[in-house]
């Protein structure tokens, strides 16, 4: 599993840390492993040595990694200059480490030639709101003409927000991104992880210094094979989880035969369907239980998914307040989330799982979609709370909160191939499954993510893929989950 910690709790950790070790200790560890990442990606396209490097040195120990690290390149044959965005008030020992190496200062950024790699140092984790003009000037003058440049970011692309993973102005698109002791939030949540590239983890000893639980984590292929819901030889369909469906509506059928076919391939015993579409889920679904409604009314279900292309009017209103007064489980999407009753959410005793997009998320909170899509971390962190509910906030990195204070959860699987009409209806239908084996809201929420992401890269294989590609993709990804 990825953890990652706030900046405040880093620097505690790190404070901790650096009473138990030699002085300077932490910041060689680090520029060890910068030095050897950045090795192993100029071997990718030549050698080190004769290779030539650019330093991009800002203030602070971000600076002195890159010069350290630049000094161990340099010590191998490579051809290392550093920019020094603030001469007087570079890392003094890095610096000297540097020259000592045969490091060369460069005195800007005109007349630097080729260049095999740029090494981003500019700041750190403790960055703030985006770049400073000078530094943008410098970037952009030494990236200019150089699309095929790669760059390595020390820590954290410079200008990006390490707490929340927002972007406020210009900051660097990094390559590869060298980060040290545990991952950052900004790693993992877009905007800010779009501008890291391959993250590459260097253990500096930090561990046993960083306390439980963590910020955020992003379940890995072990972490959900353990939660997986596998049958027994004694399950039947009870055990393994009846969900009851409401979706769909004359305008929008196919909602409905979505939803129930994620549910079906999400490994639910049984599916009810109650809903206007029964006819076209029978047709593609004949193992589907369907029922006129009220969903009160359906038969017994261990969870319920309410919401994907419902519409408006009254039998929807009322579908989803019907299903909201259940005590089982409950999973909101789509046009449910616009339908539901606020305080009812709040009250309900057993679990509710809501699944907004950002647009969704904007409406539920009375904000602009911009400022959820600028801040989803803010953003499902609030949702949850005001709701009293687990959040699963969609999007180019999918995030699950809860209530209670447990991390955040990221989902790593995540796919622009998903960007495809239906595949929430797919998503909805699977996690309701989930919730009906018996999984907690949150596991449910981030297993199904998990599996949908998966199963989207499996159903496109690099073209372009439907939403009842991704929900018949769904048995391959769980295959490979629990295959490793």
């Amino acid at each position: 599993m990825r953890r990652a910690y706030s900046v405040e709790t880093v620097r505690a950790a790190e404070a901790a840390l650096m009473k138990r070790v030699p002085e300077g200790a932490l910041m060689q560890r680090a520029a060890a492993g910068l030095a050897v990442a950045c090795g192993d990606l100029l071997r990718r396209t030549g050698r080190v040595y004769g290779s030539r490097v650019l330093l991009l040195v800002g203030s602070g120990d971000n600076g002195g990694d890159a010069l350290y690290a630049g000094a161990r390149l340099a010590r191998r044959g490579a051809a290392v200059r550093a920019l020094l965005l603030s001469p007087d008030r570079a890392h003094v020992g890095g610096l000297a480490a540097f020259l000592a190496a045969g490091g060369q200062v460069a005195e800007g950024a005109d007349g630097l030639g080729a260049l095999d790699l740029v090494v981003d140092g500019i700041t750190g984790i403790g960055g703030r709101g985006g770049l400073r003009e000078d530094a943008v000037a410098l970037l952009r003058a030494v990236t200019r003409d150089r699309d095929r440049t790669p760059v390595i970011a020390v820590d954290l692309p410079s200008g990006v927000e390490a707490d929340s993973g927002e972007v406020h102005g210009e900051a660097v698109r990094a390559d590869a991104t060298v980060t040290f002791g545990t991952y950052k939030p900004g790693h993992l949540i877009d905007p800010a992880a779009e501008h890291a590239g391959a993250l590459r983890l260097v253990d500096t000893g930090l561990g046993p210094e960083l306390p439980e639980p963590p910020d955020l984590e992003a379940l890995q292929y072990a972490d959900v094979a353990a939660l997986l819901p596998v049958p027994g030889g004694e399950s039947d369909k009870y055990s393994r989880g009846v969900v009851g469906v409401v979706a769909g509506s004359e305008r929008y059928p196919g909602a409905a035969v979505l939803a129930v076919a994620g549910a079906l391939r999400g490994g639910a015993g049984a599916v009810r369907y109650v809903g206007p579409g029964a006819d076209a889920v029978i047709a593609r679904f004949p193992e589907a239980l369907v029922h006129a409604g009220p969903p009160s009314k359906a038969g017994r279900v261990q969870a319920w998914v309410v919401g994907p292309g419902l519409g408006d009017g009254r039998w929807a209103e009322e579908a989803v307040a019907d299903v909201l007064g259940a005590d089982v489980p409950v999973l909101v999407d789509a046009d449910g989330l616009r339908l539901l009753d606020a305080e009812t959410v709040r009250t309900r005793t057993a679990a509710t799982v809501l699944t907004p997009h950002a647009g969704e998320a904007a409406a539920l909170l009375g904000v602009a979609r911009e400022e959820v899509e600028a801040g989803r971390l803010a953003a499902v962190r609030e949702l949850a709370a005001r709701y009293r509910a687990t959040v699963l906030l969609k999007g180019s990195t999918t995030l699950v909160a809860e209530a209670r204070d447990t991390p955040v959860r990221v989902n790593p699987t995540g796919t622009a191939w998903l960007a495809t009409a239906g595949s929430g209806d797919v998503l909805s239908g699977l996690t309701g499954s989930l919730l009906a084996a018996g999984l907690a809201p949150r596991d449910a929420a981030s297993v199904g993510a998990y599996l949908h992401g998966l199963a989207a890269r499996h159903g496109s294989g690099g073209a372009p893929v439907s939403a009842q590609d991704v929900a018949d993709s769904i048995p391959a990804a769980w295959r490979d989950v629990r295959a490793g």
